[in-house]
């Protein structure tokens, strides 16, 4: 019988989350007081607990360069989607928009990147 593995291996690629899910950004908002900015970033992933979670993002430009990172230090099991901000970032003023990426404590950073485009009309 060679539909036996056959089966097993179909079964197995849709009976669950065979793939990790990335950590994905659902919102983000930025607020300038004076020369720095506050970033605010909603973070949407299934934590388990301990041994997977969404462990932290990173604020970058458009080529990558890190402007900032926000260490998450425990999971949020029961709160999700979960909003955390990070402080006092110094954004070169000729910078549009940031690249917010997302990364947890299994498969690292998130592909995905959110775009947040920077509001300067308060300057």
């Amino acid at each position: 019988m060679r539909i036996l593995p056959f089966l097993t291996v179909i079964t197995w690629m849709i009976s669950g989350p065979v793939w990790a899910t990335e950590p994905d950004i659902t919102a983000a908002k930025a607020l300038r007081t004076g020369e720095r900015w506050t970033i605010h970033v909603t973070v949407a992933h299934p934590d388990t607990g301990w041994d997977h979670y969404a462990d932290g993002w990173t604020v970058e430009d458009r080529d990558g360069n890190i402007l900032g990172f926000r260490k998450l230090p425990h999971p949020h099991v029961n709160e999700q989607p979960f909003t955390r901000g990070l402080a006092a970032l110094e954004i070169d003023d000729a910078l549009k928009s940031v690249f917010i990426r997302a990364r947890c404590n299994v498969d690292g950073d998130a592909v995905a990147r959110y775009e947040l485009v920077l509001d300067r009309k308060a300057d």
